[in-house]
């Protein structure tokens, strides 16, 4: 799990900086800012249960 968050992370992160600097790209934006919500979830679920894997 610890692999799956960093990867969204990564390409959370990445898409929002593509998106940010290509305005025909606006979509990237959103998509970015979707996927930094859910690594943020799953961060959030990984920390208050307190299960390490």
């Amino acid at each position: 799990m610890n692999a799956l968050l960093i990867i969204l992370a990564v390409i959370a992160v990445i898409l929002l900086f593509v998106g940010g600097f290509a305005a025909s790209l606006k979509f990237l934006l959103y998509v970015g800012i979707v996927l930094a919500v859910i690594a943020l979830v799953l961060w959030l679920l990984r920390t208050l249960t307190g299960r390490r894997s």
